[in-house]
């Protein structure tokens, strides 16, 4: 069964509550281990002194600049080491975030330098969507593609933030919960292409690179989660269009996307696909799979391929 959150939320249970999720390591048998979720009001974790100082310092280096980057590294870490293991409440994009820059990348760059998260992206986004947009987040992560999105358009959106990762989904859950966006809901499964349970290797170094193929040197936990399809998720949201799809599965986006093109009706097929870039682990050459269904590239960025299909017109 699917966890689906929608907004308005409540942090579920009382500060310091654990659930627990089954997780095994290399080599080892399966076992249980508790997952904290951290319920505190917005704010208990607002920056203030040194923090607060680099924060301001860092979210000010502007686009482009060498030493700047180097610098907010440098920075960062001070910030880390004082933070001492707790998160920061901030707001960015537009959004409340309870940030926790340890083991997740995308939380330290939205945290210290939310300049350089994905701005060619966020960009495209906000120039494409219309204001009553449906936008599909998947491998959501804490929400900061969803909420920002859900901060420019309006109160007809549907935003659909998938996140497979229990603690992770918990970080997402509250970041939703915390605006008053009302269009954002949170869906915990995987993404694949066929229904059932089935096996997450996670990173323990960033949480953001956790995927469905081994990746790496595969040192970290690994958990089973609920899957479903593109196609279903589409279906039981009860969508009858899709604006933009941003697809973050780390090498697993041709899985996801070659069957649901397939039997996707015309209708479903997305305006705007945001994918990252993952042609060392594909099993075919997506982007020239994608053409074939009218879709065209129209940017890349660092990490990502941006392609768009021609809306359809009704007779």
């Amino acid at each position: 069964m699917l966890r689906k959150l929608g907004h308005p939320l409540r942090p579920p249970g009382r500060a310091g509550a654990t659930r627990r999720v089954s997780l095994a390591g290399p080599g080892a048998g399966w076992q249980t281990a508790p997952v904290m979720t951290d319920t505190q009001p917005y704010g208990t974790y607002e920056p203030t002194g040194l923090v607060a100082a680099i924060t301001r310092r860092t979210n000010r280096i502007p686009a482009g600049s060498w030493y700047g980057r180097r610098l907010a590294l440098f920075l960062r870490r001070i910030a880390i080491s004082r933070l001492r293991g707790k998160p920061l409440d901030v707001t960015r994009y537009g959004a409340r975030m309870r940030l926790h820059p340890y083991n997740n990348n995308c939380e330290k760059k939205v945290l210290f330098t939310p300049q350089f998260f994905d701005p060619e992206e966020r960009a495209l986004l906000q120039e494409k969507l219309p204001p009553d947009c449906v936008f599909l987040d998947i491998g959501a992560n804490i929400g900061a593609y969803a909420l920002c999105v859900a901060a420019f358009s309006s109160a007809a959106a549907r935003i659909v933030a998938v996140e497979p990762q229990p603690d992770v989904f918990d970080r997402l859950t509250y970041n939703i919960a915390q605006n008053p966006f009302h269009t954002v809901k949170a869906v915990a499964c995987a993404v694949a292409d066929k229904a059932g349970e089935l096996t997450l290797f996670i990173d323990p170094r960033n949480r953001g690179e956790s995927s469905l193929r081994i990746v790496g040197t595969n040192e970290g936990a690994r958990i089973t989660v609920p899957a479903v399809t593109l196609l279903d998720l589409l279906r039981s949201e009860g969508l009858t269009r899709v604006d933009a799809v941003k697809l973050d599965v780390e090498g697993a986006e041709d899985l996801i996307l070659e069957p649901f093109l397939r039997e996707a009706p015309d209708a479903l097929l997305p305006r705007l696909l945001l994918i990252e870039n993952g042609t060392g682990q594909w099993q075919l050459d997506l982007p020239k799979h994608l053409e074939g269904f009218g879709y065209r590239e129209i940017a890349r960025s660092r990490l990502n391929l941006m392609f768009e299909r021609p809306a359809v017109r009704a007779a």
